[in-house]
């Protein structure tokens, strides 16, 4: 079973939208058997809250739920529970690195970085811009899925 976290700031927008995109595309695949997928956040800004209603309509656009999911923050706990915890941006990786104390088995991962174009995925909080969050999103999912299939 590969388990899975992911994680940005606040699991409202983008960790949630990487989680059930990735859900959604393991279940294509007939493969729910072999992942277990999370999502979850560095601050305790919004611990307890839903995704944000734009990150929900985008999913809700291809079709994609999440209901129930509500905001939680990553612990040391994590590090041991999951084999790979990905981070959406450079200081997402940094904070989670801080509250797992290290990286000692290469667990941390960005990503963008399984894709071609390594580095941050698009904040939406910032610009609106929930599609090119999306694009990010779905890319990565899609190229991190290819990964495991070939293993």
């Amino acid at each position: 079973m590969h388990k899975i976290l992911f994680v940005c700031h606040g699991n409202i927008c983008r960790s949630p939208m990487a989680e059930f995109v990735m859900k959604d595309l393991v279940s294509k695949a007939g493969l729910d058997s072999e992942f277990y997928i999370e999502s979850a956040a560095t601050s305790t800004e919004e611990i307890g809250n839903g995704v944000y209603p734009p990150a929900r309509r985008k999913l809700a656009e291809h079709g994609i739920g999440c209901a129930g999911k509500t905001a939680r923050q990553i612990t040391a706990a994590d590090y041991r529970r999951f084999d790979l915890l990905i981070g959406m941006d450079s200081w997402n990786i940094r904070n989670m690195r801080a509250i797992c104390g290290g990286d000692d088995e290469g667990k941390i991962k960005m990503l963008m970085d399984y894709t071609d174009r390594p580095g941050d995925v698009a904040d939406p909080w910032y610009t609106g811009n929930f599609e090119a969050t999306w694009r990010d999103v779905l890319e990565g999912c899609t190229a991190l899925l290819a990964l495991f299939k070939q293993l």
